[in-house]
């Protein structure tokens, strides 16, 4: 029977919702390197050679065009068309749906609490401030709603799905994939804090979404105060990847969703979360890359919420040994993953650091590696 020997509460977290992905239409080509270069030593004098260049380069986008959301204006219930579950957590269901009026394809997001109907009035009034959020990193919104005692929110649709169930299929990611990844949740997490004074507090792999174009976004941040808090007193969550200051119950800041990066990257880059940590032979047969059979995956370790969050307090953090990982991802990771949050490194640090440089300037085919792994349609030109 598991003792809470440190005598620990259980702090609030946002509830965790898979997303499981569908067959898209097929997307955009992402440009090879070659092509990118051909394209860079155009002409100069043609505007129509510079717009087709921007267009097909990595120039950040906004999530949503605001024309479209104009156009779509109140969603309604009954002007929404049910096309598949996405998935489903303690937290409430995620459904793919279709905007009739415009045909748009979007994810709905359902939330039952059990609240006053003041409270869920300004659950919706917080939530409308998604409106003002546009940026390439950050899952676009279209509006909030509620409906029979249940909240919708209702936002961009990625059909690549999320990081955790891309894990499942893939095993592991691999670490050029990772560096694009960590870069564009470094930019969007400082988007949040810069632009809207606000921190993610649950940033895990089932948060960070992908698509078949290669886009990389994050959702589920903790704009609603009252929607947080409510979601955590009404559901356990997910506490895997809490701070230690957090779990100690002392105040957190951004450098809180720094540690959950960390932790999050071991866990995608050895395919398997780090604590308990597990048994070294084991690591060693699921990175050996010359093996041609995939390693039977063992049992998980079973451990308490209790125990798992003493373990965080006290033992050691997690760290990346393999000669498989680079340097540079190596200690970047532990940079991020200082027990005591004023040694841990900040976004500017991160974001100048050599091995997000590294992919900042280097390019990755992010859309082709997504869909190969989930089997989505291949990208084709227009």
């Amino acid at each position: 029977m598991s003792k809470n020997r440190l005598n620990l509460t259980l702090p609030p977290a946002s509830a965790d919702t898979s997303n499981p992905p569908n067959v898209p239409t097929p997307p955009l080509k992402t440009p090879s390197r070659a092509n990118r270069a051909d394209l860079l030593n155009q002409p100069k004098n043609s505007i129509d050679t510079i717009t087709q260049t921007l267009q097909q380069l990595d120039v950040e986008k906004p999530a949503l065009n605001r024309s479209q959301k104009e156009q779509m204006g109140e969603i309604l219930d009954e002007d929404l068309e049910t096309l598949a579950e996405l998935g489903s957590g303690s937290g409430g269901v995620v459904i793919k749906v279709r905007h009739i009026p415009t045909q748009s394809t979007m994810a709905r997001k359902k939330i039952h609490l059990e609240l006053k109907p003041l409270v869920k009035k300004q659950i919706i009034r917080e939530l409308k401030v998604l409106h003002d959020f546009n940026f390439p990193h950050i899952v676009g919104f279209y509006g909030a709603f509620q409906n029979d005692g249940e909240i919708s929110i209702c936002m961009e649709y990625m059909d690549g799905g999320s990081l955790d169930l891309i894990l499942k299929w893939a095993g592991r990611i691999p670490e050029p994939i990772l560096g694009k990844i960590t870069l564009a949740v470094l930019k969007g997490l400082s988007y949040l804090r810069d632009k809207h004074a606000i921190m993610h507090r649950d940033v895990k792999p089932s948060n960070i979404l992908v698509n078949s174009n290669g886009d990389i976004k994050i959702c589920d941040f903790g704009v609603s105060g009252q929607l947080t808090d409510s979601i955590a007193n009404s559901f356990v969550g997910s506490r895997s990847y809490m701070s230690p200051e957090r779990i100690n119950g002392g105040h957190y800041s951004v450098q809180s969703d720094i540690w959950s990066l960390g932790l999050s990257l071991i866990e995608m880059a050895i395919g398997v979360y780090p604590i308990p940590p597990p048994d070294s032979k084991f690591i060693d047969q699921i990175l050996n890359e010359n093996s041609n059979q995939s390693p039977k995956m063992p049992e998980p370790k079973m451990m308490a919420i209790f125990d798992q969050l003493e373990c965080i307090i006290n033992q050691p953090p997690p760290r990346l040994e393999h000669k498989t990982f680079s340097a540079e991802f190596t200690d970047f990771v532990d940079k991020c993953l200082k027990k005591d949050p004023n040694e841990r490194a900040d976004l500017k640090t991160l974001l100048e650091h050599p091995w997000i440089e590294k992919y900042e300037n280097e390019y990755v085919d992010v859309a082709g590696w997504v869909c190969g792994t989930m089997n989505l349609p291949p990208s084709t030109p227009n």
